[in-house]
């Protein structure tokens, strides 16, 4: 088992570049990443030191694969928890594997999202995570976090990650992986996290993780609509671990949500958007399904389709109406992101609204956690 393919592109190298630095044919290293041929020691060491990443990390070594070894329970973090999507996603992937976790601490530095946080698990996050020291935190076996996508500055020094992603939110993730040493992580970001300071931001992260701290670590791009959830909402997922392994991110489910099972049946008048923007709409756009979410793009392109397009955080009020006359209640946003009924609203509409525009799709995360943590432990 080998990650030749996935970390040369992540390093923007052509097969030719590589094969020519690790003194190959290019039909030999072709062979090598479809995983047909096997390379020797001192061309698997040319095709590392071409790469920049140590041997360890590209030739995984799976053949003594044991059973999973599970604390108990298994002790987690959640950053950047917001109203909880993690913790809904990992408590699913527990009982499905008929494990006991314990959320040992939380923060984030919304206050709203806090009140949500604490009303539905009876728990307070703590506040700005670059104000807590690592050592402050509790051990534990596995970090969650969905963490804002922000570029980095690459210091001339280039002391690692210390110098290369000070003053982001992902440098705290890195500190205190490096303090307190978790067995794993599953980390959640946006789908343009790729393209992101072309490439760099997640390039930069990928070799903290993998060459800095020391993990095995896979990353895809996963949408929620494949899990059930009608949203079409894209997330890159990055998972990692002490232990090498080889995640499969393909999944198969059943009993998909549709709008149906999401919409509410009696809505208040207050959801309803004025005549005017109704009568506008509609003179603009014709849907072909029904019931159906109708989406204003940017330029005013009206779309309609028999699911959700993302919910935004900071969108505008009516971007998104069901059937073109009104807006979506805070609980079917709720919903479209996979948290069941019994989650208690504590907030505003507004703030409801900005928190289910800023959570992970709980569905999804679960499945992937549900899949990882076997091969993790």
């Amino acid at each position: 088992m080998n990650k030749v393919k996935e970390i040369r592109k992540e390093r923007g190298m052509s097969q030719e570049i590589l094969a020519q630095h690790s003194e190959i044919s290019r039909k030999y290293l072709s062979l090598i990443e479809r995983q047909k041929a096997s390379p020797s020691i001192s061309i698997a060491i040319k095709i590392c030191g071409a790469l920049g990443v140590s041997i360890d990390k590209i030739f995984l070594d799976l053949s003594a694969t044991e059973k999973p070894s599970y604390p108990n329970p298994i002790r987690f973090i959640d950053l950047f928890c917001g109203i909880g999507g993690f913790r809904y996603a990992s408590q699913y992937a527990f009982d499905k594997l008929g494990l006991k976790g314990e959320c040992v601490f939380s923060s984030d530095i919304d206050k709203y999202a806090r009140a949500s946080y604490e009303a539905n698990f009876g728990e307070k996050p703590a506040g700005d995570i670059t104000k807590i020291e690592a050592s402050e935190i509790p051990d534990f076996d596995i970090l969650f976090g969905g963490f804002p996508c922000q570029a980095f500055s690459i210091c001339g020094l280039q002391k690692g990650f210390a110098d290369n992603t000070r003053g982001t939110l992902f440098f705290d993730i890195a500190r205190i992986i490096k303090e307190k040493q978790p067995q794993a992580f599953v980390l959640e970001n946006v789908k343009n996290l790729a393209s992101h300071d072309h490439g760099k931001t997640l390039k930069t992260i990928l070799e903290v993780l993998r060459d800095e701290l020391g993990y095995h670590v896979d990353y895809h791009l996963l949408n929620a609509l494949d899990f059930g959830l009608p949203q079409k909402r894209e997330r890159i997922i990055i998972v990692g671990s002490k232990k090498p392994f080889a995640m499969d991110w393909k999944f198969h489910i059943d009993n998909k949500k549709t709008l149906e099972d999401i919409l509410e049946k009696d809505v208040e008048k207050k959801h309803y958007a004025s005549p005017e923007i109704v009568a506008k709409r509609k003179s603009m756009h014709e849907a072909s399904v029904y019931p159906s979410i109708w989406h204003e793009n940017k330029t005013g392109n009206i779309s309609s389709y028999p699911y959700s397009c993302a919910l935004r955080a900071g969108a505008s009020y009516n971007y998104l109406l069901v059937n073109g006359e009104r807006r979506l209640t805070p609980r079917e946003m709720l919903r479209l992101q996979g948290f069941p009924d019994n989650f208690k609203i504590v907030v505003s509409d507004t703030q409801t609204r900005k928190q289910a525009g800023n959570a992970i799709p709980v569905d999804m995360v679960a499945r992937v956690i549900e899949k990882f943590l076997p091969l993790a432990f």
